[in-house]
């Protein structure tokens, strides 16, 4: 269980202080399980799709929350972010004390820990214009989702984003939800590696919590999942000329029946990004 009391924070100065904990953090410790790259996916797609809005604040804070037991992917995520707007503060939060406690050292720089949970601690009166919480949803119900989002996206800055998803552990298969402040989701992206991919329907084992109870017959994610899959066999034949071709080939063939909001660089990366309410859940979770 995680005990109340205080909470170390690393300033942007690498000056640490110590904050009252107000409240026990919301949520519930994580297997912490990371490796260094596993999130470069989401960070490059963020990098490349949502520029605009860090270079539009005018001084950006950003969230990356239930980092694990190593601060690497935190690390990683702000000097990602800071090659497109310097100047960004990322703010590093865990539930964990000891975490929080391990990950002190990297401090400094525009880099900061801070104890928490959904809540969303923040040192001072700035909201952030972006949270990315990954791999933090998938050992909760499909019914807590809506909440945490709900109290992740209240503390986000107008005109703020959450970044909610899953991957695997090498970071080769990875999807994840794009919400608004308003908590309402906007899009779902797909990303893999595509060197070993089988077949676009590998990336369903990896869906977001909200989606992943939802691969069944009679589901909308379900039927993406199968159209994609009948684009990437249509197009077998651009196999010899690379998996790259194949894939960009399936999304612009599932572009003429979804609404695909990937550009063509990005779809050659190995994505695909759809309107959520194209692969929202239909009903109630079972």
């Amino acid at each position: 269980m995680v005990s109340r009391g205080v909470s170390s924070v690393g300033a942007t100065s690498g000056v640490r202080r110590r904050v009252p904990a107000a409240r026990k953090p919301a949520g519930v410790v994580t297997r912490g399980t990371t490796n260094p790259n596993r999130l470069r996916r989401v960070d490059r797609w963020i990098a490349a799709e949502h520029a605009r809005l860090l270079r539009a604040a005018p001084d950006p804070l950003v969230v990356d929350l239930g980092y694990g037991a190593s601060p690497v992917t935190t690390v990683e995520f702000h000097r990602r972010l800071r090659a497109v707007r310097p100047g960004v503060e990322t703010l590093g939060i865990e539930i964990d004390p000891e975490r929080v406690a391990a990950a002190l050292p990297y401090a400094g720089d525009g880099l900061s820990f801070v104890r928490g949970g959904f809540e969303v601690p923040l040192p001072d009166a700035r909201r952030p214009v972006l949270i990315r919480a990954f791999n933090v949803l998938r050992q909760y119900g499909e019914d807590d989702v809506a909440r945490a989002w709900s109290a992740m996206c209240a503390q986000l800055a107008p005109g703020g984003l959450l970044v909610e998803g899953t991957c695997d552990e090498p970071g080769r298969l990875a999807t994840w939800v794009a919400v608004g402040a308003d908590a309402r989701p906007r899009t779902l992206t797909l990303a893999a590696r595509l060197a070993g991919l089988g077949r676009p329907s590998d990336l369903a084992v990896r869906l977001p919590k909200a989606l992943i109870h939802r691969n069944v017959p009679g589901e909308p994610v379900h039927a993406f999942l199968s159209a994609f899959d009948r684009a990437w066999d249509t197009h077998a034949a651009l196999a010899p000329l690379g998996v790259r071709q194949r894939w960009a080939a399936s999304v612009r063939a599932l572009a003429a029946e979804w609404p695909v909001r990937t550009r063509p660089t990005r779809a050659r990366g190995g994505e695909v990004t759809v309107d959520w309410a194209a692969v929202a859940p239909s009903g109630p979770s079972a």
